[in-house]
C-alpha cells in the first residue's frame, strides 16, 4: 500500500476547497472499498480517524476534507475494507503453544504422526515429554489396520518413542493419544479388568483383552495431562507473543478467549501494561476452576470502559465432548457406535449454580455445547435461572458451538435470547464424516442449522476454536456462504438452505461478534464515533467468486487507528 502526505488529487482537492472548516484527521483511507455493516450507510469509499475512533465516513472527495497538515493518508487503491473481524471463540494461548510444541493439524495420516513424533524423540533427551496437538482420525486420507472403536491405537507410537512420554491433543482438545510410558507413569498401563474404561466423564478406550490403546476421550485425558510438567512465564510470553501476532495477520482485531484462569488474565494485563497487546481481548473465565469463579464472584466483572482492550465479565462451562471423539452428549445413540451417547463433561447442578449465581452480579455464562443432549439441558437450566431472575434483561448467556440441536429446542435460542455462538469452518472440517456419527435425518434437522436459528431471533457469531482449526477467519467466511468442505465440496454445499448471505456472514464475524461481548455500541460496524478497527483485503469478498474468497490475503489490520499488521 502507498502512504502519502497531502500528495496528489486528495491534497489538491483540500487546497481547492473554500474555506470551510472541519476537524483535521490523524489518519484518513481513501480511494477503497468499504462495507460498514451500516444499514444506514452499507458502503463507502474512505474513512477518517482521530484518537483511534471513525471521525469521518463517506466519498473519498467528502474525506479529503479531513487532511490536514499532520494527517497520514493511506491509499487503499481499490482494496476492500471491512470493520476489524471478531474471532468469537478461540483459545488464546492454544494459538501460541501450538506453534512451540508439535502441530500434528495437518497430518495426513497415522503414519505421518508417529514420523513426526519420532522426529521429536530424536531431538529430546530421555525422559522428555513430547506434547503436540491437532491430529484427527477422521480427517487422515487412510485409516491404519488396526483401529478400536474408531480411534488408532500406540503400538507403532511406542515403538518410536520408548522412554520418552507422548501427550498428543485431539485436534477437538476432547480426546488424547498416548504412549505406553505415558500411562505408566499415570498407573494405567495394564488395566487387566481392574478398573472399568469408562471414567467419570470420559473413557480410557481399551482393546479386546483389556489393554489401554492410548486413546483417553474426554476428563480420561487429565489421567496423564496432569503429569505433564508445568510451563514457565518465559515460554508464556513466547507462546502470547506467537498468538497475537498470528491474529493480527489474519485481519481479526477482537478476541474472545473461551475459557482461562487467573494466570492467562495476569499475562494479557501485563502485555497491556507494557503496550503489546496488540488485539482486544474478551476472557471467559474457565469454569473448571470453582475457586477462582468464587474470587471473581467477590469482586465482580472487570469491564474495560476506558481503551476496550481487556474485558473479563463471562464464565466458560464444559459441559459436553466432541463429535470426533464421540464425546458429544445425545439424546439418542450415536448412529456409528450403537450404546453409546457420548459425555456430560460437566454436572448440570453446576450449570443451575453458576448461571443463578452469575445473572445477578452481572456475569455471561458461555456454556460449551455440542450434542442435542447438552445443547437442551443447558437451555433448561439457562431457562429456570432467568425464571428466577427477570430483572436481568440483557443477560447475552452463550451456548459455545451450538454444532447440533433437537428440533424443538432450535426455538428457544431466540425465545430466550441466548446466543449461538458457533464456528462456520466445522461445517467444512466436520460435515463429511459427521453424517456417520448422527446419521442423515439428525444432521438435516438440527446440525449446523445458521439460517433456522437466525429466524428464530438468535444472534449467531463465528469463529474458528483455533487451534481446533486454524484461527484463518477467510475459510470460515466461505464456510458460511458455500456450505463447502475446502475443496469446493459438495456441489452446492451441504444442507444448501442453511447457508448465510454474505451480508450475514460479515455481520456474525464483526457486528455480531461485539454484541456477544456487550460493545455493540463502541465496535462491530464503520460508523462515526466507534472504534477505528479495521481489516483491509487485497479482494472484494463481497463480490468475487466463491472460490476466491479462499486466495485472499489480508493486507492490513487496524486496531484503534494503529495499523498493527502490514502485508508488504
Amino acid at each position: 500500500m502507498k502512504y502519502f502526505y497531502l500528495l496528489g488529487i486528495l491534497g489538491l482537492f483540500l487546497f481547492s476547497c473554500n474555506s470551510k472548516k472541519v476537524e483535521p484527521a490523524d489518519l484518513v483511507f481513501a480511494n477503497g472499498i468499504v462495507y460498514t455493516v451500516d444499514e444506514a450507510n452499507p458502503t463507502a469509499e474512505a474513512v477518517a480517524v482521530k484518537d483511534g475512533l471513525i471521525l469521518a465516513i463517506g466519498s473519498t472527495a467528502e474525506i479529503s476534507e479531513h487532511i490536514g497538515d499532520q494527517t497520514e493518508v493511506i491509499d487503499l487503491e481499490g482494496k476492500t475494507m471491512t470493520p476489524g473481524l471478531i474471532e468469537s471463540h478461540a483459545h488464546l494461548m492454544g494459538i501460541g503453544y501450538n506453534k512451540l510444541e508439535l502441530d500434528l493439524m495437518y497430518v495426513k495420516t497415522y503414519d505421518e504422526l508417529v514420523e513426526k513424533v519420532a522426529e521429536a524423540v530424536a531431538k529430546a533427551k530421555p525422559g522428555d515429554w513430547i506434547t503436540g496437538r491437532g491430529w484427527h482420525q477422521d480427517k487422515w486420507i487412510e485409516k491404519p489396520e488396526k483401529m478400536v472403536k474408531g480411534f488408532q491405537t500406540n503400538d507403532k507410537l511406542n515403538e518410536v518413542s520408548a522412554d520418552n512420554p507422548v501427550y498428543l491433543s485431539h485436534a477437538s482438545g476432547h480426546a488424547s493419544f498416548t504412549n505406553a510410558k505415558a500411562l505408566e507413569l499415570a498407573g494405567i498401563s495394564n488395566l487387566k479388568g481392574e478398573r472399568p474404561g469408562e471414567v467419570e466423564g470420559g473413557e480410557i478406550i481399551l482393546d479386546d483383552l483389556g489393554n489401554p490403546t492410548g486413546i483417553l476421550t474426554e476428563r480420561a485425558s487429565g489421567l496423564v495431562a496432569r503429569l505433564i510438567p508445568e510451563t514457565t512465564p518465559e515460554k508464556d510470553e513466547q507462546a502470547l507473543t506467537l498468538a497475537l501476532q498470528e491474529l493480527v495477520e489474519k485481519g481479526i482485531t477482537s478476541f474472545h478467549d473461551a475459557g482461562s484462569g487467573q494466570e492467562v488474565i495476569d499475562l494479557v494485563q501485563k502485555f497491556k501494561n507494557e503496550g503489546k497487546l496488540t488485539v482486544r481481548q474478551y476472557i471467559m473465565l474457565t469454569g473448571r476452576q470453582p475457586q477462582l469463579l468464587e474470587e471473581w464472584y467477590k469482586k465482580g466483572p472487570m469491564i474495560d470502559s476506558a481503551d476496550h482492550m481487556l474485558t473479563v465479565r463471562s464464565i466458560k462451562l464444559n459441559c459436553d465432548g466432541a463429535l470426533g471423539p464421540r464425546g458429544a452428549w445425545l439424546l439418542e445413540d450415536y448412529t456409528d457406535r450403537p450404546g453409546h451417547r457420548g459425555h456430560e463433561t460437566l454436572p448440570m447442578s453446576v450449570v443451575t449454580e453458576v448461571s443463578e449465581k452469575a445473572l445477578p452480579l452481572g456475569f455471561q455464562v458461555c456454556a460449551h455445547a455440542i450434542g442435542d443432549r447438552a445443547n437442551q439441558e443447558i437451555l433448561d437450566r439457562y431457562e429456570a435461572a432467568l425464571a428466577k431472575n427477570p430483572n436481568a434483561t440483557d443477560h447475552r448467556f452463550r451456548i459455545e458451538h451450538a454444532q447440533h440441536i433437537h428440533p424443538d429446542d432450535i426455538p428457544r435460542f431466540g425465545q430466550l435470547g441466548v446466543i449461538a455462538a458457533m464456528q462456520a469452518i466445522h461445517l467444512s472440517s466436520d460435515r463429511p464424516w459427521a453424517i456417520d456419527r448422527l446419521g442423515e435425518k439428525r444432521i438435516i434437522d438440527g446440525a449446523y442449522v445458521w439460517q433456522k436459528l437466525m429466524k428464530t431471533g438468535a444472534v449467531v457469531t463465528n469463529g474458528t476454536d483455533a487451534p481446533v482449526e486454524p484461527v484463518d477467519p477467510l475459510p470460515s467466511f466461505y464456510a458460511s456462504v458455500t456450505r463447502k468442505t475446502l475443496q469446493g465440496m459438495p456441489e452446492g454445499g451441504y444442507e444448501a438452505d442453511q447457508k448465510m448471505t454474505r451480508a450475514e456472514a460479515l455481520k456474525s464475524y464483526t457486528l455480531d461478534g461485539a454484541f456477544a461481548e456487550f460493545e455493540e455500541d463502541f465496535k462491530g460496524s464503520i460508523e462515526v464515533g466507534k472504534a477505528a478497527d479495521f481489516t483491509i483485503y487485497d479482494k472484494d469478498i463481497m463480490q468475487v467468486p466463491e472460490e476466491e474468497i479462499l486466495t485472499t490475503k489480508v493486507m492490513m489490520t487496524v486496531v484503534a487507528g494503529k495499523v498493527v499488521f502490514k502485508n508488504n
